[in-house]
């Protein structure tokens, strides 16, 4: 038998979503932060292993090793999520930014009561507080649709897409939290501390447990720290619609990993150390830029589909929250850690009634010790 047969059959044996299903109670969403970032728990899973320790964040320091490297997506989340009214009816009217156009236009996702028409206008007004300073509403007008429900929208003005979204946007957090407009607290807990590049409208959420202090310790322990950024895109979160993943079409996201990125990561394989990324978005970005097993500098949109059985080339361990299930996110971390690893993992974490999704506790996958 070959080993392109071989291959296939193995893949198919990881092809069916409910693989990846799982039943979480309601009580373990995790719907606030955590007065602290550091002081959520952090579930201990070796690779293939179905073992598992129950520590804090606040031990990763000891967790790495001297000589390892953190990787770390700097990207920033944008306040994408607007809510406005349609200007002729003034019914209610929701939306997401997801990103602009070399003219200018702005691309949306968005509902209403009713079907918007070609050329009509949605009129936003500002959610924030900005004391006395006055702010004229902003109009969009409906100029296109693409596929997926994606619609075309010109502002009439022009000006510094983030400082309008400043203006007019709310931190685009997911439904399970069930609020429409972010808390004060939300605009500074849904984004890394090392936040730095904007354009994400979904938060890498692995990144929010590091305070500056925990990545000083981490510094300190003989860790290097990279950087590289992926914009995380709204498909991220999406749980997979289809039965096989080999049916999904994977969304498109922009990432970009530098020579200086590059530089420290080879180093640090050179002298024997791990690759530990945080988050899944990290995982894809290092993994998109190496595609022919050698890691080089990338800068480009990426449609990698991580799933069963897949050979990492870059990445060694994983920083990671507990994801969706159904969702691209918990295959990824699958084909990390073996999907029986992962089954019981989960199964640990819901049973020590661990905090599930964006604002919760997270998890370490760490290489077998046995390789």
């Amino acid at each position: 038998m070959s080993s392109e047969t071989i291959s296939a059959q193995t893949s198919t044996l990881f092809d069916d979503v409910e693989l990846y299903d799982y039943t979480l109670p309601e009580s373990l969403i995790a719907k606030e932060p955590l007065p602290n970032r550091d002081a959520s728990r952090l579930l201990v899973l070796e690779r293939g292993g179905a073992e598992v320790q129950h520590r804090g964040v606040s031990d990763l320091p000891e967790l790495l090793s001297p000589g390892d490297c953190l990787v770390l997506n700097d990207t920033r989340v944008l306040p994408a999520r607007l809510i406005g009214q349609r200007e002729k009816t003034g019914g209610k009217w929701e939306g997401l930014y997801l990103g602009q156009t070399e003219s200018g236009d702005w691309r949306l996702i968005g509902q209403s009561r009713g079907y918007l028409k070609s050329e009509e206008k949605i009129v936003l007004t500002p959610l924030g507080d900005f004391g006395d300073r006055a702010i004229l509403p902003l109009r969009l007008t409906l100029i296109d649709r693409e596929a997926e429900g994606v619609w075309l929208m010109r502002p009439d003005r022009s000006g510094d897409v983030v400082e309008l979204l400043q203006e007019f946007g709310t931190m685009p957090l997911p439904p399970y939290m069930h609020r429409k407009v972010a808390s004060r607290s939300d605009w500074e807990r849904y984004q890394t501390t090392y936040a730095r590049q904007p354009g994400s409208v979904a938060a890498p959420t692995a990144g929010l447990h590091l305070t500056e202090s925990l990545l000083n310790a981490i510094k300190q322990r003989g860790v290097e720290i990279a950087r590289v950024t992926l914009h995380v895109g709204l498909g991220t979160f999406r749980p997979i619609g289809v039965q096989s993943l080999s049916e999904h079409q994977m969304h498109s996201e922009w990432c970009e990993v530098n020579q200086e990125t590059v530089e420290q990561i080879r180093a640090t394989k050179e002298r024997g150390g791990r690759i530990v990324a945080v988050g899944t978005t990290s995982v894809r970005t290092l993994e998109s830029a190496s595609v022919d097993g050698i890691l080089k500098p990338f800068r480009g949109s990426t449609s990698i589909f991580i799933r069963p059985p897949y050979q990492f080339r870059t990445i060694d361990a994983l920083l990671t929250n507990f994801h969706l299930p159904r969702s691209t996110l918990i295959v990824l971390v699958s084909a990390l850690a073996g999907i029986e690893s992962i089954k019981a993992a989960y199964a640990a974490a819901i049973n020590e009634r661990y905090r599930f999704y964006s604002y919760g506790d997270a998890m370490l996958i760490l290489p077998s010790k046995s390789k």
